[in-house]
């Protein structure tokens, strides 16, 4: 247990040390702990990264309790190193069963949480489900996944929302930095050590063009792959297009693909009829939150052998002789591949920076919101795009009277003279 917590402590520091914001946000609420007397629970991919986010909540006075989103990227060094600290308690492990992950989620509901910083909705979908009693004392959800956000839609649709969620994922400062620079790099650099195979020159098969294909398919041409884009919606479509990439269904990229990632959010997006025509030595890998994005039932049906080609990566041998290799059961390669440490931590900062100042923002204002799914204030976001400018020592310029008055003008004659 040393050796783990020695491991889980060094982690930490490091990340500690790349998370600038962070550090300005917890000295400033360490002086005033605006969180005092609140049990906030986060559910999400438990690493160092994580744990500077309930270090920073615990600094702000809350009571921190935090479950894993998904069971195979949590790091136990990490947990380990996280529950020795005052004011945090988690309930998380690594390479566990959908059950133990479910288990785990209802230990940490225990704590009847009264805010809930989630990611993909999971433990808001099991306070709703299975913990009814408990939501007359939560004041709101932060979620910061495009899954997420849609999932807590469709229990406002259901009528099952009694509280206001935040829809973290949507603002600039998540989406336009997580999404398409922290997938973007982090998909690919798991997915190459992963591997151990060059990109440059290959066949890579992006399913989906929203901001986390965006970021997959910019940094694999990048690396000198070609990169072919797979899409149901079709202004995304014609944005990758636009952008240059080749735009196929998946039934014709199939055929084609050395690499497929996919990057969609939904099911059975490769799956046995796109598997029976992909070349042999086909790699597939998935940057979208569930495994369920490759239908690995599939893949298993087809197979005729399976064996362990390498840490991370299952080869599956088909009925004519050729190798199919899903890396790491079609989980998440940048979290659940062996040496995967998830998104860098200078994108992670900006992220739960969000997540936090959004916290603090809902405790605030709960009362005044109504159950359902609200942006997060544009000011909320540009309070953590100023803070992160302050850490990188970047000034900008600042509008004059003059031009703000032009701004908020609509007489012709006020435009054409300021005076």
């Amino acid at each position: 247990m040393s050796a783990e917590l020695d491991a889980g402590r060094q982690k930490l520091a490091w990340a500690r040390a790349h998370m600038p914001v962070h550090a300005a946000l917890g000295e400033r609420l360490s002086k005033d702990r605006p969180l005092a007397g609140e049990c906030i629970a986060v559910c999400s991919h438990i690493e160092a990264k994580t744990g500077v986010l309930l270090e920073t909540l615990a600094t702000a006075g809350a009571s921190v309790v935090f479950t894993g989103s998904e069971p195979g990227s949590s790091q136990d060094d990490v947990v380990a190193a996280l529950n020795e600290q005052d004011g945090i308690t988690g309930y998380a492990e690594r390479g566990i069963s959908e059950e133990r992950l479910a288990e785990l989620h209802s230990q940490a509901l225990v704590h009847a949480p009264t805010m809930i910083l989630d990611d993909a909705a999971e433990l808001t979908a099991r306070m709703v489900n299975e913990r009814p009693d408990l939501l007359s004392g939560v004041k709101g959800v932060c979620e910061q996944t495009t899954t997420g956000v849609q999932r807590i839609q469709a229990m406002l649709g259901d009528g099952a929302l009694s509280f206001p969620a935040y829809a973290v994922n949507h603002t600039p400062m998540k989406h336009e930095f997580d999404n398409i620079h922290g997938t973007g790099e982090s998909a690919l650099t798991n997915l190459l050590l992963t591997t151990n195979l060059l990109l440059a020159g290959k066949q890579v098969v992006v399913a989906g063009y929203g901001d986390c294909g965006v970021g997959v398919a910019h940094k694999a041409r990048a690396l000198g792959a070609q990169v072919t884009i797979t899409e149901i919606e079709p202004r995304a479509a014609l944005r990758a297009h636009m952008n240059g990439f080749a735009v196929l269904p998946m039934l014709e990229a199939a055929a084609i693909g050395d690499f497929f990632i996919t990057v969609t959010g939904n099911r059975d997006v490769i799956r046995r009829e796109h598997i029976e025509r992909m070349q042999d030595g086909a790699i597939l890998a998935n940057a979208g939150h569930f495994n369920v994005e490759i239908n690995s039932a599939d893949l298993a049906d087809l197979a005729v052998a399976r064996r362990q080609a390498r840490p991370g990566i299952e080869a599956f041998e088909l009925a004519d002789g050729r190798q199919i290799n899903l890396v790491c059961e079609g989980r998440l390669v940048n979290l659940a591949a062996p040496t995967a440490m998830g998104h860098p931590a200078e994108v992670m900062d900006q992220t739960f920076a969000m997540q936090l100042m959004a916290a603090l923002h809902l405790f605030t204002n709960h009362s005044s919101l109504k159950p359902g799914v609200h942006p997060v204030p544009d000011d909320v976001d540009r309070q953590v795009a100023e803070i992160k400018l302050e850490t990188l020592g970047i000034q900008t310029d600042q509008l004059t009277t003059e031009q703000q008055r032009f701004l908020d003008s609509w007489r012709a004659s006020d435009l054409l003279d300021p005076d």
